[in-house]
């Protein structure tokens, strides 16, 4: 069974066992992930856009910079992957031709969402959606491109911000009777919303983003699963964790020129060698 079968299986039990997914957007938190016992790892088009880029996530990256990020990823990794689309960048034919480009990068799942173009980051203000019947062709269309049967199709909808809850759920199920295997309601903003998603889609497969900072409740996996999440991701957090360090240490080493005090805090370059699997790559042809 590849990787998409592993992921499929694991989503078809994820509300008896959740699938708990960090996020990211370079080989070395996948790496990282991978090492620390996750069963998968999220590729987030918000931290491919700040970690790779120095960007915001605003629509300024398309469908080959993903497809190079998630190929960074799958070289080195072997978690299965969620990647994150965007929009599919473009209409129908642009989203058939997305789901083909990443798959061959190596995709388990692939992500789309509803939002008009140029996107924008699910909890940043002023985001507007296209309309519904476009949102269900293009969902349609992923699900029609999928070479690989396993490959898991995650539809996501933006319209609760902009329209309102009743309309995000209505697309969902609208998504749902296209074919998506995932649903995802982007930015809940309340604990009503989370209730209130997980009751009238159960039966479904329903994915949660945990993203610090952002709009939803931060809720523990034991707390999403309960309320019928089985799908629970955390985007940006590694890239936060790590930026915060990064900029800590940055200042520091400016004031006083000297890194010693930080020495703790960091991976030795011994752990940081056996993670990025130094020695066996010395080991060829050996």
């Amino acid at each position: 069974m590849g990787n998409a079968g592993v992921l499929r299986s694991m989503l078809a039990k994820s509300l008896d066992v959740p699938v708990v997914v960090p996020g990211g957007g370079t080989p070395l938190e996948a790496l990282a992930a991978e090492k620390a016992g996750f069963s998968a790892f999220y590729l987030s088009g918000y931290a491919v856009a700040a970690w790779r880029h120095g960007l915001p996530d605003i629509g300024l990256l398309g469908a080959r910079d993903t497809a190079e990020a998630l190929t960074a990823v799958t070289r080195v990794s072997s978690l299965p992957v969620i990647c994150d689309a965007d929009t599919g960048y473009g209409n129908e034919a642009s989203v058939h031709s997305t789901v083909r480009l990443l798959e061959a990068a190596g995709a388990s799942a692939i992500q789309f969402e509803d939002q008009t173009w140029p996107k924008k980051c699910g909890h940043m203000a002023n985001k507007s959606v296209v309309d519904a019947d476009e949102a269900v062709r293009k969902v349609a269309a992923a699900v029609e491109a999928k070479s690989n049967p396993d490959t898991t199709i995650i539809a996501r909808t933006d319209s609760l911000a902009p329209v309102s809850i009743d309309e995000a759920i209505r697309r969902a199920k609208m998504f749902r009777d296209v074919g998506a295997d995932v649903l995802f309601i982007d930015a809940p903003q309340s604990m009503e919303h989370l209730e209130r998603i997980g009751k009238e889609l159960a039966g479904s497969t329903l994915m949660a983003n945990m993203s610090q900072g952002g709009l939803t409740p931060i809720l523990s996996a034991d707390e999403l699963v309960s309320l019928g999440y089985g799908l629970i991701v955390f985007p940006p957090t590694s890239l936060l964790a790590a930026t915060k360090s990064i900029g800590e240490f940055f200042g520091a080493l400016k004031v006083s020129g000297d890194s010693r005090e930080f020495t703790g805090d960091m991976m030795s370059l011994d752990d940081l060698n056996e993670l990025v699997n130094l020695e066996g790559y010395n080991s060829i042809g050996q």
